[in-house]
């Protein structure tokens, strides 16, 4: 328990921003049920007479077989990156027109996306997920309400959001989407006829643009007909914290290359997660059906940007 002690601290102390993420996932299946800092005692309660260091449950075999599933993980995440993009043949991957990103028939497809809403502020807004008729799409639901709670901070609420987990790889590595082979968003929904909010999230480098998001709207006709909606990549547009962002460019659709995605570092916007969010200001229930995300490469859509981009203080 010492030696992995210290080697977390060596590791940190190093400068190794992703050798103490290594170790950590290393070592964290040995250090599952350890006490490594003393719990909270109430005054009056007599301490403990064992050391924290013996209350350590260390089992080697749970660490050896952690490492042997991570590392081939990493054998065929490396196999697939030599084959070509997204682990497909060259020319397969440009003929590629259509790919379904995510399609909901069972409840481990459920399972990849988080709900949320303004509770996580106080809010009263409520929202569930959940398969839908025979099993054939996702089926998210709730209630709007634009109550700001009372705590003499907030201004404004009721919102709920829909977004999928962030992929991770071996040794619990950031993963990222290449979509560099498709220009626009395909989806098959049935809405109640509200609109709703389609963001792009990304991972920035710099920590100041961590609230950076893409987004664009997309309208349900309400009624018992499915629709299917595409939206192109060029009219995203960059916000953050709420605030349209004077300076636009478009969407970085290409992931980091496989030694920066290793490493964990990227100058560029790569895409990790994608989400769904309802703020329309109107209180009441809601309700949004999703066949299928996927991508769509149309032929017939040449705009790259649909925003103008220009220099805000023009130089003298």
């Amino acid at each position: 328990m010492a030696l992995a002690v210290m080697l977390l601290n060596g590791a940190s102390f190093h400068g190794g921003c992703c050798r103490h993420k290594v170790l950590l996932s290393l070592l964290g299946p040995l250090l599952s049920h350890s006490k490594l800092y003393s719990s909270y005692r109430r005054p009056g309660e007599e301490p403990e007479k064992k050391l924290s260091w013996q209350n350590a449950n260390f089992s080697f075999k749970k660490g050896i077989d952690h490492l042997k599933t991570q590392l081939s993980l990493l054998k065929k995440e490396t196999q697939d990156y030599l084959r070509g993009p997204g682990g497909h043949p060259v020319s397969q991957h440009l003929l590629e027109q259509t790919r379904v990103l995510w399609q909901f028939r069972s409840q481990e497809d459920l399972n990849e996306w988080v709900i949320s809403s303004d509770v996580e502020i106080g809010g009263k807004s409520k929202v569930y997920i959940k398969l839908g008729r025979n099993n054939q799409a996702a089926l998210l639901y709730g209630t709007l309400n634009t109550e700001v709670p009372r705590d003499g901070e907030t201004k404004y609420s009721g919102y709920c959001s829909m977004r999928s987990r962030p992929a991770v790889g071996s040794f619990n590595r950031k993963k990222y989407y290449d979509w560099s082979n498709f220009n626009s968003l395909y989806l098959r929904v049935r809405g109640d006829g509200r609109p709703w909010m389609v963001n792009i999230y990304t991972d920035p480098y710099f920590s100041h643009q961590k609230d950076d998001l893409y987004s664009y709207f997309m309208f349900t006709r309400g009624g018992p007909y499915w629709e299917e909606i595409k939206i192109p990549f060029s009219k995203f547009f960059l916000s953050s914290r709420g605030r349209v962002q004077d300076n636009q460019h478009p969407v970085w659709l290409d992931k980091a290359s496989f030694l920066e995605a290793l490493f964990e570092i990227s100058f560029e916007k790569a895409i990790r997660t994608l989400g769904f969010t309802i703020g329309d200001k109107v209180d009441g229930p809601f309700q949004l059906e999703i066949d299928f995300i996927g991508l769509l490469n149309d032929r017939a859509h040449r705009e790259e940007f649909a925003y103008e981009t220009y220099n805000k203080n023009t130089p003298v």
